[in-house]
């Protein structure tokens, strides 16, 4: 049976875990008997609800996310689960360095969230972190690490996120466009930056894209997949499995590069020197990058190519 006993003028709790196992915890000196029936209060219901472990057993914040990020791997993209590590490598565990799981609670949310606000953090981007910091506890929880979810009580940030406001826009005028087209270093990749620039197909639905997926007589591509970190995937939702219409200059820039672009098995649209898939990063740092100083551009992102069609 748990009880409060004194011993040496310190206050030790006696109890048995849910596995039958006795237990005893010595308090600090000056703890007052009221605080120890407290704690053991606390340790009972634990118990009770099966959750109960030992502070020399209790995982750190660090472990748990690693546990959650090897759980989610096999369910997720290879570029979203990149996105979730990059939260918890660069934000999560250098603030929540060494604290026990069970050690975190409302308030050490609220403290992360002023750190970040200190720190001039995108809203947009702490509330990504936020919801990544959330799915950690709550794997805790299901792991019975700790028996509640305190980022369920935390009060949202609210504002507008910095990339959300169309003066941050970098994108480019009809102009500029032309002067990048004229740039490309060759067929395929003029075929391409007009691709994007006039249909906002996303760059790894340019790259899975093959000739079957285009309906010349309705002048339209049908976007089916996307391919991105060297494999092949569904658009991520519904309304990404759609259908795009294509401008008379950029189904006649394709026709011309249909007949220009060697046989490849895989019947891609843009396929490599090998007939695989195009890399993303090489296209971009090798073709795109050096067009755009050829041009005499300013430095944008691929992306850019999307929301100058938007």
């Amino acid at each position: 049976m748990a009880c409060v006993k004194k011993r040496r003028d310190r206050w030790i709790i006696d109890f048995y875990d849910q596995h039958g196992k006795r237990r005893w915890k010595t308090l600090p000196q000056g703890t007052t008997k009221k605080a120890a029936k407290d704690i053991l209060m606390e340790l009972e219901d634990k118990v009770n609800k099966g959750i109960y472990i030992p502070n020399k057993r209790m995982p750190a914040f660090s472990e748990v996310a690693d546990m959650w990020l090897k759980a989610k791997r096999p369910n997720i993209r290879e570029s979203t689960h990149e996105q979730y590590r990059g939260h918890v490598e660069n934000h999560l565990k250098p603030f929540f360095d060494g604290i026990l799981i069970n050690r975190i609670g409302y308030d050490q949310v609220e403290h992360f969230i002023e750190h970040c606000h200190d720190n001039e953090m995108n809203i947009s981007t702490l509330k990504k972190i936020l919801i990544n910091l959330g799915a950690i506890m709550t794997y805790a929880v299901r792991r019975r690490f700790i028996d509640y979810n305190p980022v369920r009580d935390i009060e949202k940030p609210k504002g507008q996120s910095k990339h959300d406001e169309t003066k941050d826009l970098n994108i480019l005028n009809p102009s500029e466009l032309l002067t990048l087209f004229d740039a490309a270093p060759d067929m395929k990749h003029r075929t391409i930056f007009m691709v994007a620039a006039t249909t906002g197909l996303r760059q790894g639905e340019i790259l899975g894209l093959k000739w079957t997926d285009i309906d010349w007589f309705s002048g339209q591509v049908h976007v089916d997949r996307t391919y991105n970190h060297f494999a092949f995937y569904d658009p991520k939702s519904v309304s990404s499995r759609r259908k795009v219409d294509i401008p008379p200059q950029a189904i006649k820039q394709l026709k011309e590069w249909r007949l220009a672009c060697p046989p490849c098995d895989l019947d891609l649209v843009f396929p490599n020197e090998d007939g695989k898939p195009m890399s993303a990063l090489n296209m971009f740092n090798r073709k795109f990058i050096p067009a755009l100083t050829k041009a005499k551009l300013r430095k944008i992102r691929f992306h850019d190519l999307r929301h100058t069609y938007a």
